[in-house]
């Protein structure tokens, strides 16, 4: 039997590591033929809640790639669905919500759900995958800000205008919907570990468009409830959050209590871990579109994050955001195998 490969969990802890370890935010998906034949047959709903299909495209790059860490797949808004928010993903405009919350009454009208019935084909998989792994599985949830952005504006946005329109002029409203979302979340990241995850990471893709004094006011107090709630239950388990030019909100995602701090591609890595003290680990944090870039460039920009963190522990190698349609598969292979290569101690 293989050895089961801790160093994602070493490098989460500040421990010290033979090599770098490395896994990509989107490893399966819409950029492997593999996925898109499997896409043919099932919808992403039906893949995220059929724990069969799910293990199988969560393998999908562990037996393509020689990364460190799996992740389950799902997204973001699955879990939405239990609480009666009906949605679709439609063809290049993304997820398209038919029942958007902006009112008191929406909010009223969201269900309070049992995780462990109505979310329990992710519990499954990760059971499954646990047989299955010799690396460790990453279990994850949308931070409540990002998934209100989507559940307020009824899809992506640009301007955020409905969201910050209610965050401002109804704030009882808006701290209630935070709180149930806090909540399940909470719960629903709990769950994952009971089941299997061995680290799981908070993706609040589109926190960035708030600045330090709304985050503290509208986003803090529910985002350290949602923490709470899990460390409060697995104190050892590694928690990572990301943000999307989230430059101002890293320290205080540190105060929150994440144990990594995911870094964005705009942002210098370095630079922010000197902020954060050293403090936590840090995730990140490669331009996805360097990985359409000619071999020589990519690698350059690699060799470039790799070389100022100079092996120091608790660095994990990812990009700055998930990897992009269309990105060839030959590079996410030659990447993965350089950085082990690159930074293994000999």
């Amino acid at each position: 039997m293989t050895a089961f490969n801790d160093t994602f969990l070493k490098a989460c802890r500040q421990q010290p590591v033979d090599h770098t370890p490395v896994w990509f935010m989107r490893q399966a998906g819409r950029y492997q033929p593999e996925y898109q034949k499997i896409k043919e047959k099932y919808s992403i709903q039906e893949i995220s809640t059929i724990p069969e299909v799910c293990v199988e495209v969560t393998l999908l790059p562990v037996q393509q790639f020689d990364i460190d860490a799996a992740i389950i797949f799902s997204d973001i808004l699955i879990p939405l669905g239990p609480m009666g928010i009906s949605f679709e993903y439609k063809a290049g405009y993304g997820p398209l919500i038919h029942n958007p919350v902006r009112s008191q009454t929406d909010v009223d009208s969201l269900r309070t759900i049992e995780v462990a019935e109505e979310l329990a084909f992710t519990g499954r998989a990760l059971q499954m995958l646990r047989q299955e792994l010799s690396i460790p599985c990453i279990g994850f949830v949308g931070g409540p800000f990002t998934l209100v952005s989507y559940m307020i504006e009824g899809g992506p946005s640009k301007s955020y205008t409905r969201l910050k329109s209610l965050m401002y002029n109804n704030p009882a409203t808006w701290h209630k919907l935070l709180d149930k979302l806090a909540t399940t979340m909470g719960e629903y990241l709990v769950f994952q570990i009971d089941n299997g995850a061995m680290a799981v990471q908070i993706f609040d893709s589109w926190i960035g468009i708030l600045d330090l004094d709304d985050y503290r006011e509208y986003v803090y107090p529910h985002m350290q409830k949602m923490i709470g709630l899990v460390k409060g239950r697995h104190a050892e388990v590694p928690l990572i959050l990301f943000g999307i030019n989230a430059a101002h909100l890293n320290t205080t995602f540190k105060e929150l209590g994440a144990d990594v701090v995911g870094i964005d591609w705009k942002t210098d890595l370095m630079t922010t871990w000197q902020e954060l003290n050293f403090e936590v680990a840090v995730q990140g944090n490669l331009d996805p579109t360097a990985l359409f870039a000619p071999w020589e460039v990519l690698a350059t920009k690699a060799r470039r994050i790799l070389d100022a963190v100079n092996g120091r522990p608790g660095h994990i190698f990812n990009l700055g955001h998930g990897i992009l349609p269309g990105t060839p598969v030959e590079n996410v292979q030659c990447l993965a195998e350089f950085v082990k290569q690159y930074t293994a101690k000999s």
